[in-house]
């Protein structure tokens, strides 16, 4: 399956095979092939979702991608997929694929739109001009699709060759003549090869060089009064000119006295307003995060003077349920109502901590060393992680909803006018995003940006938007923080810490493209979708997919991780047992308390009491994964004999009992959250790095991210501590803003390009 983005190809391979592929609205969502398996033909059929690509020219990496596969895998048959409410700009792909010698089928994609706004297409008079089958469809309701299968199928018997639209273009004399020679040479697809050649088209001459010179030769010879010898610009306008001529004519438009602005053009007109844009994607993201992490739901609590829990005879004086009925109640309000990802986590937590207390009953006659593994080692870590599950999945649901509606994409269009001034394109932004789900996928993505500099500045900022396995971080920190202040709420800090991670982002790609990887901003063309409801079932795809994928991390990595970390706690290097009260002579102390000093500056290093060594170590095992963090936190709390407190979530409770145990500030845990957004991320995410990024820069990269989370994270504490050093890095910042920009007026570089924008 081959398409444009935004045609609706993964929602119909989602349709065909039943996968799990992730449905989004932004061009180049799919960087790779996807395959799967439709079982209602005749046999079992593989089906290849290629990625989403306007031509086959190879200007970006998955235009390579979807054309090396036709041309090298020789597909039995080749959909094409066209959103019929754009098909004059679709069909241009659609002329390059019908010059292979592969069996097509058009599928006209979205003519439920097509019937909604009163246009008609002619499908049968569009086959018949086009030479091979087009078969009507709605791949988002799943009709015609049975149709389009069995007609696929059914040409995959025969077979095909290529044919052009270009045979009454300017250059059709010297395609033919490219294509014979071709043929020749015994070569597939000939036509295909012969028309990318008289482009001179970057590959091709590198396959084919002993035929550069047929083209250099007719070109010598040959002036057009429009292009001059641009022959990659007179192919595209013969193409165009020809689907004009041919093709245009199978759609007829709704007659209209007055030409309307469509539902989207409204919508648009608001949200991506040039003033308004940024500011109203602000409030979406505060009111995202209000909704998954507010203790004070519309903060009905400060408005409204409402009655506790003692008022309302649920709680007695000492702070204790006066059944199990009031506890649950407790899950949703208590004084202030929660916001709907606090209640879920307080349900879940609920059930964990039965879970907990059921499980130390049956071990209580057991030796302490079996329960303190069990309940304190395994279960302690692994649920302190867990507990925070449902305020992941709604964050993820949130930002699903987002992308599904076409939000996203506007998105990227209102930043491309503030990155572009700092080097780099909207476009850069589509993977940056999809970093809050997870920083693997977003650094595929990268692979959408055709300029080396640009990408690889981009896989660098991707950790620094804070993913799914940061959250527990975020708000158990927080939790612990509002808890020290006495006052606050944690959805303002989780919230103000992600814009932090954003700010971050930006900052250091400003300094990377003003000094080692100047270049060339590349220009930034991206269909807006129309508005649209997003699908329940590709939601739950989605949001199933992060359930399954967090669980099985969940009871793998982080579980061997939380025993590890027990283990090495409740030893010392003499192999012998140690019990809690003497867990500073344990293997995992003296390990900690080697390291500590070096996060000194970060304001948890050797400032902080006899157990200040928990957070250095924490912070190092959060480079395995980063819910690794809070699992650390909830296996030594466990150690220390915390009470978890009632109404507040485990993860919440372990924190405020490291805090209280060590003695860190309120700057330093902030710095703390800071260092672990920002430093390196997951080994996961290392490696796709490692594979995504151009040789040597990984050694770099890894430097950056650590640079880059301690100057952050130092200069969050210090300032935090002693507000007036404030003054002290604003003044070493704009001294280093001054040398980068005197470097770059006297850097040779920065004279040819100024040279060169002058003669342009």
């Amino acid at each position: 399956m081959a398409g444009n983005p935004n045609c609706g190809k993964t929602t119909l391979f989602n349709a065909l095979t039943g996968s799990t592929a992730y449905v989004g609205n932004w061009p180049g969502v799919t960087v790779d092939k996807r395959e799967g398996t439709y079982k209602r033909c005749p046999e079992p059929v593989s089906v290849v979702d290629l990625p989403g690509i306007y031509s086959l020219s190879p200007y970006t990496p998955e235009e390579v991608v979807s054309r090396n596969f036709i041309l090298d895998e020789r597909p039995d048959c080749v959909i094409n997929i066209v959103d019929a409410t754009n098909l004059e700009r679709n069909l241009y792909l659609t002329t390059q694929l019908m010059e292979i010698d592969v069996p097509l089928v058009i599928a006209l994609n979205m003519m439920d739109a097509v019937e909604k706004s009163g246009d008609t297409i002619d499908a049968k008079q569009l086959e018949k001009k086009m030479g091979v089958p087009v078969v009507e469809i709605s791949a988002l309701k799943g009709k015609g699709i049975t149709e389009l299968m069995d007609r696929a199928y059914a040409v995959c018997a025969e077979r095909r060759k290529g044919e052009t639209v270009l045979r009454n273009s300017p250059l059709a004399h010297l395609i033919r003549d490219v294509s014979i020679a071709l043929e020749g040479q015994k070569v597939a697809a000939p036509l295909f090869h012969a028309v990318k050649l008289t482009e001179l088209d970057e590959i091709e001459c590198k396959m084919h060089p002993e035929l550069v010179r047929m083209v250099e030769d007719f070109k010598a010879t040959f002036s057009d009064d429009t292009f001059g010898t641009d022959f990659e610009a007179i192919v595209a306008d013969a193409r165009y000119k020809y689907i004009s001529q041919n093709f245009s004519v199978v759609v007829t438009r709704r007659k209209e006295g007055k030409e309307k602005l469509t539902k989207s053009d409204r919508i648009d007109r608001v949200l991506t307003h040039k003033v308004w844009g940024i500011p109203i994607f602000l409030v979406i993201l505060f009111a995202i995060f209000h909704l998954t992490f507010s203790e004070n739901f519309l903060y009905l609590g400060s408005i409204f003077r409402l009655p506790s829990l003692e008022d309302l005879g649920l709680m007695t004086a000492d702070g204790e349920y006066v059944n199990f009925g009031a506890q649950f109640a407790a899950a949703f309000y208590d004084g202030a109502v929660y916001s709907p990802g606090v209640i879920l986590t307080n349900l879940l937590a609920l059930l964990l901590d039965s879970i907990s207390a059921l499980v130390a009953g049956w071990l209580s006659s057991s030796p302490a060393w079996v329960s303190g593994f069990l309940v304190d080692g395994c279960l302690g870590g692994l649920f302190a992680v867990l507990g925070f599950l449902p305020q992941i999945l709604l964050l993820f649901l949130f930002f699903s909803i987002l992308e599904d509606t076409g939000y996203m994409a506007r998105v990227a269009f209102i930043l491309d006018r503030i990155f572009r001034k700092f080097g780099l394109s909207g476009r850069a932004f589509m993977p940056m995003i999809m970093g809050f789900g997870c920083s693997l996928p977003a650094m595929i993505n990268t692979r959408t940006l055709a300029d080396e500099k640009e990408r690889t500045a981009t896989i660098r900022v991707i950790p620094f938007f804070s993913c799914g396995a940061k959250l527990p971080i975020l708000t158990a920190i927080a939790g612990a923080v509002i808890y020290q202040l006495g006052a606050g709420n944690a959805d303002v800090i989780t919230y103000s810490m992600y814009l932090l991670g954003m700010v971050t982002a930006i900052v250091t790609v400003i300094l990377m493209r003003s000094t080692t990887m100047r270049g060339d901003v590349p220009p930034f063309i991206m269909e807006l979708p129309a508005y649209h409801l997003p699908q329940f079932r590709s939601l739950m795809i989605h949001l199933w997919d992060k359930l399954k994928h967090f669980v099985k991390k969940a009871f793998t990595i982080i579980l061997v991780s939380t025993i590890l970390v027990w283990f090495l706690s409740h030893f010392n290097w003499a192999w012998g047992y140690l019990d809690d009260e003497h867990m500073n002579e344990s293997i995992l102390a003296s390990i900690g308390m080697l390291i500590q000093p070096l996060f000194t500056p970060l304001g948890f290093g050797s400032q902080l009491s006899q157990y200040g060594w928990i957070f250095a170590v924490a912070a190092i095992n959060g480079l395995i994964a980063k819910e690794n963090v809070v699992s650390t936190f909830g296996t030594i709390a466990a150690c220390l004999g915390f009470t978890l407190m009632d109404g507040m979530d485990e993860g919440v409770a372990e924190a405020i009992s490291m805090m209280q145990a060590t003695g860190i500030t309120v700057p330093a845990l902030i710095a703390f959250i800071a260092f672990n957004m920002t430093t390196i991320p997951c080994f996961a995410a290392v490696a796709t790095a490692k594979a995504e990024l151009p040789k040597g820069k990984f050694k770099w990269t890894l430097l950056f991210w650590l640079v880059t989370s301690y100057i952050v994270a130092s200069m969050i504490y210090v300032i935090g501590s002693w507000w007036w050093t404030a003054f002290i890095y604003a003044a070493a910042f704009a001294v280093a803003i001054a040398i980068i920009v005197l470097w770059n007026k006297r850097s040779p570089a920065a004279h040819k390009v100024k040279k060169e924008g002058e003669e342009a």
